[in-house]
């Protein structure tokens, strides 16, 4: 640790709503069964933009500074006591959601529904978007030679992609409707080619996002220029010359969720990955009485190390997701970028 003496720890840190400034912090020491990371690469979530904008999501509020960030990758530099599964100078991406490992739903597999749950960037817990980090070693998958630190970065919204077609039952010859062609809605793309599906169409409001999920492999892009939920669901069906089988809302919009209920076959599946109001007005009856069963998602579990058999094969490329990239200095411009979406902005990657 001596060879650090001289280094500083800069760190993107939210003070309150809408004031994030960079801030040195003392380089924190890898206790049992952590290690300490030299961070590479940090990819911002619109929950990162949600917290600088708006303090809070839900339940979680700022009530103190925060480092931001959790899509991350790093070298590690340190470790502590009792870790066996890493060395220094492996290259890892991180899961920045550590569960207490201890109750039901950690031993019944389900570590995500956790009611401990510590995650990076969500208050009061400190995230990655620093020079150095700490973060327990099982955490951590060690990535290939092969497999860049930004590529590691995206595992985690990858997971995400990951758990939604792993709750909606996507599999060879599936035919799938994604709601929403943001960075999420596209890595469910990206994801769902992986797994068979046959056919593929998003929709979305932007003819810039959707040229980029044509470019990615979508069969069908949808363009959408209507409020009438149900005239838009009859469009999706014609598009693709059925009704989808799973369908995946990625915007939380509720004339999204709507359509989604109504374009899915009777008997289907539509996951609700994308978070709006909530409370929202839905077609329940619609769904009930055709069998369409909602499902929701909470995050991922399980999925990192799918993720990253999906990129280090190369079953999967998140390289086209990121647009733009920052150095740490430029962290207030990065997030404005996020922000905005200026420049046609789809994943903003920040190295440190």
């Amino acid at each position: 640790m001596s060879l650090l003496e001289n280094e500083k720890n800069i760190c993107a840190v939210l003070k309150s709503k809408g004031d994030l400034q960079l801030e040195e912090r003392p380089i924190p020491k890898p206790g049992n069964g952590e290690v300490l990371l030299a961070v590479k690469s940090v990819g911002i979530c619109g929950s990162d933009v949600h917290y600088w904008t708006h303090g809070r999501i839900g339940d979680f509020v700022l009530k103190a500074p925060m480092i931001m960030g959790h899509e991350s990758s790093g070298e590690v530099i340190g470790v502590g006591e009792g870790v066996a599964n890493l060395k220094i100078g492996d290259r890892v991406a991180v899961e920045p959601g550590v569960p207490c490992r201890t109750c039901s739903y950690c031993k019944g597999g389900r570590y995500n529904l956790c009611l401990d749950m510590k995650f990076c960037a969500t208050p009061p817990i400190d995230g990655s978007l620093a020079n150095y980090y700490v973060h327990p070693a099982d955490f951590c998958y060690k990535l290939p030679d092969h497999v860049t630190f930004d590529e590691g970065a995206l595992l985690e919204p990858l997971s995400v992609g990951v758990h939604a077609c792993q709750r909606a039952g996507v599999s060879l010859g599936s035919k799938v409707l994604i709601c929403g062609a943001g960075p999420i809605g596209l890595v469910c793309l990206l994801t769902a080619k992986a797994c068979g599906a046959s056919t593929i169409a998003i929709t979305d409001i932007d003819s810039g996002r959707l040229e980029v999920a044509k470019q990615l492999g979508a069969t069908y892009t949808i363009h959408v220029n209507t409020r009438d939920c149900r005239e838009l669901a009859n469009q999706i069906s014609e598009i693709m010359g059925c009704q989808p089988d799973k369908t995946i809302e990625c915007s939380g919009a509720q004339p999204a969720i709507t359509t989604g209920i109504f374009a899915t076959r009777s008997g289907g599946v539509m996951v609700l990955v994308g978070l709006g109001a909530p409370e929202i007005v839905l077609p329940i009856v619609d769904a009930s009485v055709r069998e369409v069963d909602i499902r929701g998602i909470f995050r991922y579990c399980n999925c990192y190390p799918v993720a990253l058999e999906m990129v280090s094969s190369g079953a999967v490329d998140v390289k086209p997701l990121i647009t733009h990239s920052y150095k740490l200095h430029h962290t207030i411009d990065a997030f404005e970028r996020a922000k905005t979406g200026e420049g046609g902005a789809i994943k903003v990657m920040i190295h440190t």
